[in-house]
């Protein structure tokens, strides 16, 4: 919904129809081990990391140290986590719009090779969630403290074998989207995204402002503003009183310099300039994490397969009273969540911040900035404009309104 005043744009809003489900009321007063149980039913799509971040907050409040073996395990989840989600809006969610297809019935009739090789790759990330978590939707084995089971070293040769194909998918499928034909349009905006030194950050590191921000996660609510707009379900952040993007764009913005040789050169192929300030690249930003994740999903497999994973396995822990933050990027940018324990384990407080929370007030100021270049369109010409512009996005709001 845009406001137009003599012609020029003055805002535009984006209304989510779904009720809000109050998730964070519902873990008060719960033990904290339900909180990774009950915070990762907020999505389907990315329950992997609303886990994974759950658990984080809680080793955070207790003084909890993991071993590096448990880790690695969890950083592989993640890896697998975003190639599930990736492989899945890059085909099917979002190809479509710009392609001038109607819907994905004709695009799987048209391209049915690239639409197997996009399912193979969805299902190496599932394979992987499946043997480390226990299942493919909402896990089972992570917990605080580590795992409750390990995987053996013939599920973890079956996925090492089963890699090399995948690897070649992904490329392939990546030199497709290259010849995609992506819409001209630029707005500078903040980038924010968790960052590492010598790593493509997802599980942990330090938060990165393309504007020059650094600090930790623990000062990521002094630093970002939390608000709630009246008469809406989400809630919705801003910095310094401006709207950010998070998300594969941002990532690649901000650590463009750790991807894998491979999809450093992929992005460079595409003569994509750092910084990149065209919402719709957020795609070839996530074929390029696609191509790093599979790739580093191998390489951390095949070490992996070399460790005592019983080193993984849930070791002792106090239980005591205080306040845990922690931060992972799922796959459509950084998630946060903020929780304070009692002395005996009940939930006293929970805070959670979603990716598509963070981005929707920026993707208002893009449409916003978008809408007078197709301004004389029809009308139908405009909603499928717009339509691509917002599965650009790839906006989760499940999470939105949790």
């Amino acid at each position: 919904m845009a406001s137009v005043l003599q012609g020029d744009v003055k805002s535009a809003k984006m209304e989510v129809q779904e009720g809000i489900r109050l998730i964070e009321g519902i873990l008060i007063g719960r033990k904290y081990y339900d909180v990774p149980i009950v915070a990762q039913r907020i999505c389907g799509i990315c329950p992997v990391v609303h886990n994974l971040t759950a658990i984080k907050a809680i080793e955070s409040a207790f003084g909890v140290e993991v071993s590096s073996e448990t880790k690695k395990l969890r950083t592989l989840l993640e890896y697998a986590q975003i190639i599930h989600s990736h492989s899945l809006h890059l085909f099917f969610l979002s190809l479509a719009d710009f392609l001038d297809i109607d819907n994905d019935l004709k695009l799987l009739e048209k391209y049915p090779e690239e639409a197997k090789m996009a399912m193979k790759i969805r299902e190496f990330g599932l394979d992987i969630v499946r043997t480390i978590g226990g299942r493919a939707v909402h896990i089972l084995s992570n917990e605080t403290g580590g795992f409750k089971k390990v995987p053996s070293r013939e599920e973890i040769q079956k996925l090492i074998d089963k890699g090399e194909e995948i690897f070649r998918c992904t490329v392939d499928l990546a030199n497709f989207f290259a010849k995609i034909k992506l819409p001209e349009f630029f707005r500078e905006t903040e980038y924010v995204a968790l960052s590492k030194k010598n790593h493509y950050a997802v599980y942990d590191g330090d938060i990165i402002s393309s504007k020059g921000l650094r600090i930790s996660v623990a000062d990521f609510e002094n630093n970002f503003h939390e608000l709630q707009k009246q008469r809406e379900v989400i809630k919705r952040m801003e910095h310094n009183g401006q709207s950010y993007m998070v998300g594969a764009i941002a990532r690649g913005n901000i650590n463009f310099g750790q991807l894998t040789p491979m999809a450093f050169d992929y992005l460079e192929g595409l003569k994509i300039k750092i910084p990149d300030y065209n919402p719709f690249h957020n795609i070839l930003f996530q074929m390029a994490e696609l191509l790093h994740f599979v790739e580093e999903s191998r390489r951390l497999l095949t070490e992996i397969s070399k460790m005592d994973l019983s080193k993984a396995l849930t070791g002792h822990y106090e239980i005591k009273e205080g306040t845990g933050v922690a931060a992972v990027e799922a796959p459509r940018g950084t998630l946060y969540y903020h929780l304070e324990i009692d002395k005996k384990g009940y939930v006293k407080n929970a805070n959670i911040i979603t990716p598509t929370a963070q981005f929707l007030s920026n993707l208002e100021d893009d449409i916003a900035a978008y809408i007078p270049g197709i301004i004389n369109l029809s009308d139908k010409e405009k909603e499928r404009k717009l339509r691509a512009f917002i599965r650009a996005y790839d906006p989760c709001i499940s999470c939105a309104v949790h």
